[in-house]
């Protein structure tokens, strides 16, 4: 890596090629399958995703046109896709911490060295929720794809001895509720940016410790991006109230998609996927974890804020449509303005008197 004008700010502290390279590593490959299976498994999760589009339609009465960007990858080929993501969402913040910084950016061989060091950080950490993340909407990429990870999804339902179309299609309908939230909207998406990187710019902006706090920042960028707190001692130790009052607004935002994805999920019924009732069961129990290497690893992930995230985010959704209905409770797309405030996650009736008043 050559420190000058022509490297990104953002490469000074992580090699982004040596993080998707450890997460390959530390990842586990997933249950073997034929190469006749595997073709069989891919073909079959592009046409769920296909599928659910309609029934997601139907029920959020939320129109927009058909997704195209289905992406089947292995658990390798996901953290290389975050890893880019992570390294688009950062460059920008950055690169302002540095020209704000009165030092100049570090010497080719630090760089290399410190990059590296993080770079595995980064990785490890995205190895290790390859083998958990089922599927994802990438919302912040130029043009936003589902990713669905083809290995976790089989291993999953193997686990949970599941019908393995019925699972598919779930799974696909909560990844595609959250392609139509954003392309229902034309500013969620850069709302929701927006705020994660006026977060990770007010820690950077604090006078001291820089080099530790944007190491910190990018240690704990999942947990942020995906509005937990639980995972991020280091980050919350550092947070003043403005900022600790930003990462609860992110994390009603994700309560609100996490928790409609899966009020969709469920609520596209048995008519389209028969065996849901036993699906929601087992998957359930299989988010409380079960052992206490099991328990630990979840905490250490921020698992267990991600499960808190969906029954707070549920339980709003179905709290706003027993008292207005979905039509009513849509009026939470219409801008920033009527998202729901931390407070009003665990008030739905709260967030109905604000925006219907």
């Amino acid at each position: 890596m050559a420190a000058d004008t022509q490297t990104p700010a953002v490469d000074f502290l992580v090699d982004w090629d040596f993080a998707a390279r450890t997460a390959a590593r530390v990842g586990r490959p997933g249950p073997e399958v034929s190469p006749a299976e595997a073709e069989q498994i891919v073909g079959q999760l592009r046409r769920s995703a296909i599928a659910a589009h309609p029934h997601v339609q139907s029920v959020t009465g939320l129109t927009t046109v058909a997704g195209e960007g289905v992406l089947v990858v292995d658990r390798p080929g996901w953290a290389r896709a975050n890893a880019n993501a992570f390294r688009t969402l950062l460059a920008p913040v950055i690169k302002e911490a540095y020209e704000k910084r009165d030092k100049p950016a570090p010497s080719p061989r630090l760089a290399a060295v410190g990059s590296r060091v993080t770079g595995a950080e980064v990785g490890t950490l995205l190895g290790v929720l390859s083998s958990r993340v089922l599927g994802q909407y990438d919302a912040f990429g130029e043009q936003g794809r589902l990713l669905l990870v083809a290995p976790t999804i089989v291993a999953i339902e193997r686990e949970l001895d599941v019908d393995p179309s019925d699972f598919r299609l779930w799974v696909c309908l909560h990844e595609e509720t959250h392609r139509v939230q954003f392309t229902a909207t034309d500013w969620l998406a850069e709302h929701l940016l927006s705020e994660v990187r006026e977060l990770i710019g007010e820690v950077m902006r604090e006078p001291s410790q820089l080099a530790d706090r944007l190491l910190a920042v990018l240690r704990d960028l999942p947990q942020i991006i995906r509005g937990e707190s639980t995972g991020a001692p280091l980050l919350e130790a550092l947070q003043g109230p403005e900022q600790r009052r930003r990462l609860a607004r992110i994390t009603a935002v994700m309560s609100l998609l996490e928790g409609h994805a899966d009020v969709v999920m469920d609520d596209v019924g048995p008519q389209v996927v028969p065996t849901v009732a036993t699906i929601r069961e087992r998957f359930s129990k299989r988010r409380a974890g079960r052992g206490a290497l099991d328990q630990l690893l979840r905490r250490l992930l921020g698992l267990d804020a991600k499960a808190r995230q969906y029954a707070d985010g549920a339980k709003f959704v179905r709290g706003v449509i027993e008292q207005v209905g979905m039509d009513g409770f849509n009026a939470v797309w219409q801008s920033p303005d009527t998202l729901p405030l931390p407070e009003e996650i665990a008030d739905p009736a709260g967030w109905v008197r604000r925006v219907h008043a």
